[in-house]
């Protein structure tokens, strides 16, 4: 059984072709991607070593062999701490950790507070899953507009991934869909993993399994919108971390000035004028 540590070594060698590091091509090959004794070799370490981390064989591996290999795979700086990260869970889970609690989905006071402070701003608060767990106006009415919000309990992943909807909603879906498979493994593993098998995952279907494997650090650039109203929407994100509670705040701010005047028209929608009836 492979572990998500493997699984992101495996994924990011198929990803990177030899040329790309200076390596010789070796000719026609079985898989895509940089060999296995190419990489254990930029690595310093043994192919069987190797094929052992890959495979879930060794789920602890020592801290200079981590940053070998990310040195081996050229990995950018947000990778490398995907890659620590990944390390820390699987050694984690190696050792038995106790069962990390929940996700809270209470919302302290003083975050609350910040939030009335941020409106008629678009600003939310959500934890690693996806639970959308507070909201200003502003948020209800750009990314809810589309039906994100109509349940009693809105999730952002289970809507990007099972609601028609948000492909129309999001003009860049691929992005944002990676976005939020990449957000689940930062949250706590155990309660991720009971969600994923119990009620994600099986309505998801494999597109969504394949993206949470490969392990895609999202790019997270500018928030493309296509709101029902008919106007295209670009924001720029700000998320503070709320490190206590496993939670974010995010922040949308309009990236141009279009975005600009059209949000300040959903915000003051035009009178509608009467017509008089002969």
């Amino acid at each position: 059984m492979g572990t998500p540590l493997g699984d992101f070594v495996r994924a990011k060698r198929d990803s990177i072709q030899p040329e790309a590091l200076g390596l010789p091509d070796h000719g026609r090959r079985r898989s895509p991607g940089l060999r296995r004794s190419d990489l254990a070799a930029r690595a310093g370490i043994s192919v069987e070593y190797l094929t052992r981390i890959e495979q879930g064989r060794d789920r602890n591996p020592s801290t200079p062999i981590v940053n070998a290999l990310a040195d081996a795979l050229s990995l950018a700086p947000a990778e490398r701490t995907h890659l620590r990260y990944l390390a820390k869970i699987t050694g984690g889970e190696c050792a038995g950790r106790t069962r990390p609690a929940p996700p809270r989905r209470d919302v302290r006071p003083t975050v609350l507070a910040t939030l009335r402070l941020l409106e008629p701003g678009i600003a939310a608060v959500t934890n690693r899953l996806g639970d959308v767990l507070a909201r200003t106006s502003g948020y209800e009415l750009t990314l809810g507009a589309a039906g994100l919000l109509d349940t009693d309990a809105p999730n952002l992943t289970r809507y990007v991934f099972t609601d028609p909807a948000a492909r129309t909603l999001f003009p860049d879906w691929d992005d944002v869909a990676d976005e939020q498979a990449f957000d689940l493994w930062l949250g706590p593993s155990v309660e991720n993993s009971e969600w994923l098998t119990t009620e994600l995952a099986p309505v998801a279907g494999p597109d969504f399994t394949a993206r949470l494997n490969r392990h895609t650090v999202p790019r997270r650039g500018v928030l493309r919108l296509d709101h029902p109203s008919g106007d295209r929407l670009r924001l720029h994100r700000e998320t503070m971390e709320l490190a206590a509670e496993a939670q974010q705040l995010t922040v949308y701010l309009p990236a141009d000035e279009a975005t600009e005047q059209a949000l300040d028209r959903l915000r003051h929608p035009a009178p509608q004028r009467l017509r008089a009836i002969s």
